[in-house]
């Protein structure tokens, strides 16, 4: 598809040439470079969301760091999965069932059957049925059932196939990543702890959480951390086989970094709760691929909600233990009518002040705080970044548009960056939510390349950060001044430092495919 490449007016081209001049650090044949490309996304933008869409897909959008794992994965993938498993289908349900004695029960049918006949009348329907089940594919809300019941009712649907599959969804989500030129991804999974519970109910709950801790720490609480270990090591060699890592057939998902967070559900008793929530930290202390903590479930659901200041003090205990664990926090993914309004007034503000959140998930909820004002300049000021998922927003909670607080975020100075959330449920990818956000936001070329930079710039990846300051994507760091960002040779002592900074390491090759990517136009 050709895109405009209409020359733009001169009061235009003068502003583009202020705001980019500082943020390349680059030559000026560079900076050439981005004006076109700043043209080129205009004129795709006239054209409409497939002229958009066919821009912004090779855009380097760095990194997709609200990711869960499971909801990641399409719908035909699990029910493939079903199949080689050796599952049933419960015809009613929509659900994945376990044989009994070798053989489907009543109302199912093998998976594996269904998949090797679909010519069989009915048997399409069924699996038209399925992906509609496990999915918001072709969902209307009705009486009684919402996007949010459709959304959350799906994971359950879709459970009991094997752990074995992990490598499969990580290689599944890695290959779309590459697709669309991202390059680092933090997946969110939930590890093995039914130990770890039934250690939290047998001890039962203790206020004192330092004996609490004790208690568990001394019951064998970390004996699932080793499981854990060989299961995401595991997961990443058959996601390197199946790609061919390392051999001159690579894939190009190879080149896509994946880190994992740690799920805590969030929906159980406070026994339950802490102790999964120190079996996280103590794993994530352990295993180098584990690089923070997330709390996962309906924010709106019963516990949830009455536990919600409990859980935050929870985090606020460990985070003193474990200071070095990163954590990301699910917080204000609620509208109103969802929950009375009282309950929208200090769920951000807890999750940061004392939960110690680096990152939040969602925040939707942002301007019915008290005083949002304040708590907008303080997420500014700490430079708390917000993982904004526009469709799962719009799903859930039926925000978007003009009732979405991307806009107050961005007047505040407060760092943002797009994530998909769970795009299998979804049935997007990241370049959906970057040409949604083009058409409901107006937001500019230049406006994400800095959303690009700060995904980078806000992972949990070790080492410092390739720029000098904090979310001001002006000047490097001193040692890789003065040299074109994202080249292919830097200096000596800009390569040590990059070597010694994963972190720095990839905001240098985002640079790099930005260089590469401008250069076309």
């Amino acid at each position: 598809m050709r895109l405009d490449r209409s020359v733009a007016s001169f009061p235009v081209v003068l502003a583009l040439l202020f705001v980019c001049a500082g943020a390349l650090a680059a030559s000026p044949t560079a900076n050439l470079h981005t004006l076109r490309t700043v043209r080129a996304f205009d004129g795709a933008r006239k054209q409409g969301p497939l002229a958009l869409h066919a821009f912004l897909v090779g855009m380097p959008k760095g990194a997709d760091l609200h990711v869960h794992l499971s909801g990641a994965v399409y719908a035909e993938s699990w029910i493939r999965a079903a199949g080689e498993d050796g599952l049933c289908i419960d015809k009613t349900k929509l659900s994945f069932e376990k044989p009994t004695a070798s053989a489907c029960g009543a109302g199912e049918i093998s998976a594996a059957t269904m998949l090797a006949n679909m010519q069989q009348p009915g048997n399409q329907a069924l699996y038209d049925k399925l992906i509609d089940a496990f999915s918001m594919r072709s969902f209307v809300p009705y009486a009684g059932w919402s996007g949010h019941d459709q959304f959350f009712s799906t994971f359950a649907h879709f459970s009991g196939t094997r752990a074995s599959h992990t490598g499969e969804w990580v290689d599944e989500v890695v290959s779309r990543a590459a697709e669309q030129n991202e390059q680092y991804v933090e997946l969110m999974e939930t590890p093995p702890f039914a130990h770890a519970a039934a250690l939290g109910y047998r001890i039962g709950w203790d206020a004192d959480l330092p004996s609490l801790r004790r208690q568990l720490l001394d019951a064998g609480l970390d004996e699932e951390i080793a499981p854990t270990r060989e299961l995401i090591a595991q997961a990443l060699k058959v996601r390197s086989q199946r790609e061919h890592c390392g051999t001159s057939q690579a894939a190009p998902g190879c080149k896509v970094e994946v880190r994992f967070l740690y799920q805590i559900l969030r929906g159980y008793p406070p026994q339950q709760v802490f102790a999964q929530t120190l079996l996280g930290f103590e794993a994530i202390s352990q295993i180098p691929e584990f690089v923070g903590i997330n709390f996962v479930m309906p924010e709106d659901g019963y516990i949830s909600m009455r536990d919600y200041t409990l859980q935050m003090k929870m985090l606020d205990y460990l985070h003193s233990v474990y200071p070095k664990v990163h954590i990301s926090l699910h917080a204000g993914e609620l509208a109103p009518g969802m929950v009375p309004p009282d309950e929208l007034r200090f769920h951000i503000r807890q999750a940061v002040e004392l939960g110690h959140a680096e990152r939040i998930g969602h925040g939707v909820d942002v301007m019915y705080e008290d005083d949002p004002q304040a708590l907008l300049n303080e997420l500014a000021a700490k430079h708390v970044m917000i993982e904004i998922n526009l469709t799962s927003n719009d799903a859930i909670l039926g925000v978007k548009g003009a009732d979405h607080p991307l806009p107050d975020y961005r007047r505040a100075g407060v760092p943002v960056a797009l994530s998909t959330d769970d795009e299998g449920v979804s049935r997007i990818d990241l370049t959906h939510e970057y040409v949604r956000a083009a058409e409901e936001f107006s937001l500019s070329y230049t406006d994400f390349k800095q959303m690009a930079r700060t995904s980078l710039e806000h992972t949990f990846l070790p080492g410092s950060s390739l720029w000098a300051h904090s979310d001001r994507f002006t000047a490097p760091v001193g040692i890789c001044a003065h040299q074109p960002l994202g080249g292919d040779k830097p200096t000596a002592g800009c390569r040590k430092f990059l070597d010694a900074s994963p972190k720095a390491a990839q905001q240098w090759e985002l640079e790099r495919r930005f260089r590469v990517f401008e250069a076309q136009w």
